[in-house]
């Protein structure tokens, strides 16, 4: 599928059904890839919209309204972003949209007393999740074979992972997906990447030392 059929298929859906957050989160994904900017910005608003707790989409809109030209809507975008995001204990998007003030040359916003609570001790040897930055239970193995596998069992804690898993099915039921379809099962997977803070620079070094022989 190329993209824009990919385009046209999430555009009908989201006009289906306006409340489907998923459908708008790779709408917007899809309008970047084709340098939409503007429109992806939309696509991920309105996927807020929809489900307010998308704390990846807050940090894509925002990316997005940068791209697009739009720097005083991105700071308004991403100011109200970095407080959720903290809120809910979303480290990765937090921390990008930390990163995406300081561009702007915009402060960071004074955070609500139960965003600023002290986190968790965290005992030596305790496992702590790359994703939420709080402590938890290393998975007892890679999820499944391969890179990406290896890598969340590296860094991403049982707790989190069971969180994707009711995320995965949401993502499955509302976009319809039949995984045994590449394209649906590439969709899958590129929520999945955005669940738990797998970016295309990451995503991408983790292909190429898997595709690299060691010691070459």
């Amino acid at each position: 599928m190329d993209n824009a059929e990919r385009i046209a298929q999430f555009e009908n859906m989201c006009q289906a059904d306006p409340d489907n957050d998923m459908a708008f989160f790779s709408l917007g994904g899809a309008y970047a890839q084709v340098d939409r900017h503007a429109d992806a910005a939309q696509a991920y608003l309105s996927c807020i919209k929809a489900n307010d707790a998308m704390s990846k989409a807050r940090q894509l809109a925002a990316e997005s309204l940068v791209k697009a030209g739009d720097e005083k809507q991105a700071g308004e975008v991403a100011t109200v972003g970095y407080v959720e995001c903290a809120k809910r204990g979303d480290l990765a998007p937090k921390n990008a949209l930390a990163e995406l003030l300081a561009v702007l040359g915009m402060p960071l916003p004074e955070l609500p007393k139960e965003a600023v609570q002290a986190a968790p001790p965290v005992a030596a040897g305790d496992f702590v999740c790359a994703r939420t930055g709080q402590p938890g239970t290393q998975l007892d193995g890679a999820p499944f074979r391969g890179p990406i596998g290896q890598w969340i069992h590296a860094n991403i804690s049982a707790q989190t992972w069971q969180m994707w898993i009711g995320q995965g099915t949401k993502v499955i039921n509302e976009m319809r997906l039949d995984l045994s379809r590449d394209e649906d099962g590439a969709v899958y997977d590129e929520h999945m990447r955005e669940f738990l803070g797998i970016d295309e620079t990451l995503y991408a070094q983790l292909m190429r030392e898997h595709e690299t022989p060691a010691g070459s």
